[in-house]
C-alpha cells in the first residue's frame, strides 16, 4: 500500500461521521482541532468517516461541509472519504491474517455480556471460516494507558486493554478502530484532537499502530458539551444543527466554552478576523478538563 511520505510539519484533522448535521458539540471539536492546527502553523484536514452506511443520514456529509465553510473553518487539500478506502483496509486485514495476528469470531453480544462485558478470546484458537464471522485482532501487546496533551496520563481498564477487539464486523463493514488508524497514518496526522467520548478506544488504536509498526500521533481529547441531563450533545440525542446565520456569536460561544481569552469588540470584526485573533490567542492550557452543560 503506497502512502504519502510523512513530513515533519504539524498535521491535524477533523473527521465527522455523516450520521447527522453539525451541532454545537461537534463544532467545539472542529474549532478546537482547527485552532490547534493553525496555532502550530500546520495543516488542517477533513475526513468524512462514512464506513457505517446504516447510521448515515442522506445529505449529512455535504451539510457538514457547508456548515464548516459557513463558520470559516477552511480545510487544506482534498477531503478524504472512508467509503473510498476499502482497498486499503482489506490490504491491512490480509496482512494481519497472513501474520497470524487476527482470527474469525462468531460470538454474539449477548454471550460477551454474560462474560462480564469483555470478550474472553473464546474463538481465538478455533480456526473458524469467515462466513458470518467478525475478525478480531490478537491483542498480544496491550496498551494500558497513554499521555494526553491536555489531560495528562490516562489509564485504561486492563480488561478492556487486553481484549481482542473487532477490526471487521460480522455484517461485512470495517470497524472504526481499524479505519481510523489506517487513515490517520495515510494522511500523515501528527496530532489527533477530538472529543473526550473517544478516550476509551485510544489504547486499542495505539496497540494497532504498534502492531502495524506505524508512527503514533499525539492526542488531545476536548471536553464535551452536555445537555441538561448531563449527556453529551449528539445526533442521537437530537442536538440541533448549528444555524447558518451570522457565524460570529456561536464562534464566540464556542471559544468561551473552551475558556479561551475574550476577544474584545468582536462585533467589529469579520468572521475571518475573529478566527485569526482566536488563533493568535489560542491557549491549550486554558481548556477545561471536564465537560460542561450547554443550554
Amino acid at each position: 500500500m503506497i502512502k504519502p511520505e510523512r513530513p515533519l510539519a504539524y498535521i491535524g484533522r477533523f473527521a465527522p461521521s455523516p450520521s447527522g448535521d453539525l451541532h454545537f458539540g461537534s463544532l467545539i471539536t472542529a474549532i478546537g482541532s482547527y485552532l490547534q492546527a493553525r496555532a502550530n502553523q500546520g495543516k488542517w484536514l477533513i475526513r468524512i468517516d462514512d464506513i457505517d452506511p446504516p447510521r448515515e443520514v442522506a445529505g449529512a456529509a455535504s451539510r457538514i461541509l457547508q456548515s464548516l465553510e459557513h463558520y470559516g473553518l477552511h480545510w487544506d487539500g482534498e477531503i478524504l472519504y472512508q467509503s473510498q478506502r476499502y482497498e486499503a483496509y482489506r490490504y491491512v486485514l490480509n496482512q494481519l491474517q497472513q501474520q497470524g495476528l487476527s482470527y474469525n469470531c462468531i460470538c454474539t453480544r449477548q454471550r460477551i455480556q454474560q462474560a462480564n462485558g469483555f470478550y474472553d478470546k473464546n474463538c481465538r484458537e478455533s480456526n473458524l471460516p469467515l462466513n458470518h464471522a467478525a475478525i478480531r485482532l490478537k491483542q498480544n501487546n496491550p496498551v494500558y494507558g497513554f499521555e494526553d496533551k491536555l489531560l495528562g496520563y490516562l489509564s485504561a481498564d486492563p480488561a478492556m486493554a487486553e481484549e481482542d477487539f473487532i477490526i471487521h464486523r460480522r455484517d461485512g463493514l470495517f470497524a472504526y478502530n481499524l479505519a481510523v488508524v489506517i487513515d490517520d497514518d495515510y494522511q500523515g496526522v501528527t496530532e489527533v484532537v477530538r472529543g473526550a467520548d473517544l478516550i476509551e478506544p485510544t489504547v486499542r488504536q495505539i496497540a494497532l499502530y504498534q502492531q502495524l509498526n506505524l508512527k503514533i500521533p499525539d492526542y488531545i481529547h476536548l471536553p464535551l458539551a452536555l445537555n441538561k441531563n448531563g449527556n453529551k450533545l449528539s445526533k442521537q440525542n437530537h442536538a440541533q444543527p448549528v444555524p447558518l446565520d451570522d457565524p460570529r456569536p456561536l464562534l464566540i460561544e464556542a471559544l468561551a466554552f473552551l475558556n479561551q481569552p475574550v476577544i474584545k469588540n468582536w462585533q467589529d470584526l469579520s468572521r475571518d478576523q475573529l478566527l485569526k485573533k482566536a488563533t493568535t490567542h489560542w491557549d491549550l492550557d486554558r481548556i477545561p478538563r471536564q465537560g460542561k452543560i450547554y443550554k
